[in-house]
């Protein structure tokens, strides 16, 4: 029933024979959910050595409880047929674009080739890197690829810079940081800075905090040269922790810190922005504010999430304080529907203290989705689904803020493509 949520009443075959959802897989299988297109030359590399896994796990013990669907970014159904030729598994239907839209907007699939793996009883996430998976299991042995309890990625030796060892039962009760950076990395050498005085800061404030480095360094010379700069504690170079702790975190690129508590619970998995906007930690321990100010430092959540945005003339907050009941009753009932929150709330405002970067990005958001030149403007932009919303009112208030909101989850909206 889970899996029929998400892949509909049937996925099809090579032969376009068409195979039931509800039967596919048995209670405690796995489903692989393969996003590739044959015009990628990425997938193209990958989709050879994705099939021979794939043929290796289907003979071995688990072979009845694995299965994958091909989720086609294919430009035409002819292309997608030629690509689906060499896949020994299943696909979704070409012509279903919308439940491939959806799927892409639900797992946050950014790029290609993505292999996701889904507990088959409740259609959870397992993974969102199965290709690891492929490339550390060649022989498919640690069926169901569940990650291991968080206790057991993080326990072991942590060191600080002058060599005295701790460990991660030392930090209980403490919020934790997790940077994971590299000294060959610009943008990781940009923010240390700017990390190490806003943990010096919350540590002469008696704040319980403390921050892990995670390195990508390539040789122990640059991890020692680049871990004497930080005042924290790391993981030591070479450790086998470091990779799981990358995977189950997604962590994609670097720098990237994630906020969390000692058990694992994360508290902001974009704790790169939020120390960079809060360098005072007025905020600690960051946890997502309902509603926030557009910035180039808080702009990338844009690129995951469909984005509430009011884009305001006026220089006072009120489109803040409007928004702010509305985004916490979302959240909230989000929460009690056991539903996952998709919306993020923005607003942008002409303030006198606004920078030259934040009247940039605000420019640069509103030519990339071609909006209207008027103000007030109130609009949905949806980068993972590739479509933009706009309210056709000229007066906002909370009762129109509210109504659009509505429209949008019930899909009533009438949006335009993105990039038409």
């Amino acid at each position: 029933m889970a899996l029929q949520g998400l892949l509909g009443d049937s996925v099809i075959e090579k032969s376009k024979n068409v195979v039931s959802v509800a039967s596919l897989l048995p209670s405690g299988g796995v489903l692989g959910l393969y996003f590739s297109a044959h015009w990628c030359p990425p997938c193209r590399g990958f989709t050879p050595k994705l099939a021979e896994w794939y043929k290796t796990v289907k003979s071995g013990p688990n072979g009845t409880k694995f299965e994958i669907v091909f989720v086609s970014s294919d430009k035409d159904e002819q292309t997608f047929g030629e690509y689906f030729e060499e896949m020994p598994w299943l696909a979704l239907p070409f012509s279903d674009r919308d439940r491939k839209g959806t799927l892409s907007k639900k797992f946050k699939v950014n790029g290609i080739p993505t292999l996701l793996f889904l507990d088959a009883t409740d259609a959870k996430l397992i993974t969102g890197d199965g290709r690891s998976v492929v490339m550390d299991d060649a022989t498919g042995s640690n069926f169901p690829w569940k990650p291991l309890p968080f206790s057991q990625l993080v326990e072991g030796k942590l060191i600080d810079n002058k060599g005295n060892e701790s460990s991660w039962s030392n930090l209980k009760d403490k919020v934790i940081g997790l940077y994971f950076s590299a000294h060959w990395c610009g943008p990781c050498r940009g923010f240390t800075p700017i990390l190490v005085k806003t943990y010096n800061l919350l540590k002469s404030q008696g704040k319980n905090f403390e921050v892990v480095f995670c390195s990508s360094d390539r040789d122990p010379a640059s991890f020692k040269e680049y871990f004497d700069e930080m005042p924290w504690l790391a993981i030591p170079f070479g450790d086998g922790r470091k990779k799981p702790l990358s995977q189950r975190f997604e962590v994609s690129g670097i720098p990237t810190l994630i906020i969390l508590d000692w058990n694992g619970t994360v508290i902001n998995a974009n704790g790169r922005n939020a120390v960079a906007a809060d360098q005072q930690g007025l905020n600690f321990p960051w946890h997502p504010l309902p509603v926030t100010k557009l910035t180039p430092e808080t702009a990338s959540d844009i690129n995951d999430n469909p984005a509430v945005i009011w884009f305001t003339d006026s220089n006072d907050k009120n489109a803040k304080t409007t928004l702010r009941p509305i985004a916490e009753k979302y959240f909230s009932d989000c929460k009690q529907q056991g539903r996952e929150a998709e919306l993020c709330f923005f607003y942008c405002s002409k303030e006198e203290d606004a920078g030259e970067d934040d009247e940039e990005i605000v420019t640069s958001l509103r030519n990339f989705a071609k909006l209207p030149e008027r103000l007030p403007l109130l609009s949905i932009i949806d980068i993972p689904g590739q479509k933009v919303y706009v309210s056709d009112k000229t007066t906002i208030d909370a009762g129109v803020v509210e109504e659009f909101v509505r429209s949008y989850e019930a899909k009533t909206l009438s949006g335009k493509p993105l990039h038409g």
